[in-house]
């Protein structure tokens, strides 16, 4: 009985010091995957890295620098513009007030004529005094009245509004004037609207 209670023992001792191969870890090895490894001590970044405080100081000074031209830029400009368009529309209302001006007198005279008491010949030979003025101021202005009875037919200055039968005109000129047409110096202002002359003698031969 003693030696089976001697041999029970062994077996006990024996199990507790036989170990599963699966329950043995194996410690991690240098370089293997999910291992984290450390910076060595002492390491520091690179310079590229970093900057230094003055470094970034001169920087943030420049771009401060920058921007503050860039909004005295725009403001400037801003100014330039609103001044350009004050002056534009001065020079306008001036060019504009002085032509005015020169039409106040004809202006005038219309007034007095309708206040006449005078005639219906009185009030025509008035009325071509006034036209005669008007004309006057017109011509101070570089504004011209477009040639157009007699002339030839230019489509660049007159505007046809129809033909008429005249033997009297050679053909392809203009027989009658409707509305006068009116330019400045070259630029044209108006076309004249005429009727053109159809010669039949000059398109049968």
């Amino acid at each position: 009985m003693f030696r089976r209670n001697r041999r029970g023992m062994h077996e006990q001792e024996t199990e507790l010091t036989v170990m599963d191969p699966a329950e043995q870890a194996t410690p991690p090895t240098v370089g293997a995957p999910g291992a984290e490894t450390a910076a060595p001590a002492g390491e520091t970044p690179s310079p590229e890295e970093t900057v230094s405080r003055a470094a970034y100081d001169q920087l943030k000074a420049e771009r401060d620098q920058l921007l503050d031209r860039i909004a005295r830029l725009q403001a400037e400009f801003d100014n330039a513009r609103k001044r350009a368009e004050r002056e534009k529309a001065e020079f306008r209302d001036y060019a504009t007030g002085s032509v005015v001006e020169q039409f106040l007198p004809v202006l005038d005279n219309f007034e007095l004529a309708l206040k006449s008491q005078g005639t219906a010949v009185q009030l025509r030979q008035g009325v071509v005094l006034i036209v005669k003025q008007m004309e006057e101021v017109l011509a101070r202005l570089q504004v011209a009245a477009i040639p157009t009875v007699g002339e030839v037919f230019d489509p660049r200055m007159h505007e046809a509004l129809g033909s008429v039968e005249r033997d009297d005109i050679p053909d392809q000129h203009v027989a009658e004037e409707i509305r006068r047409g009116y330019k400045i110096r070259e630029r044209m202002l108006r076309p004249a609207m005429v009727r053109v002359a159809h010669n039949s003698k000059q398109t049968s031969e």
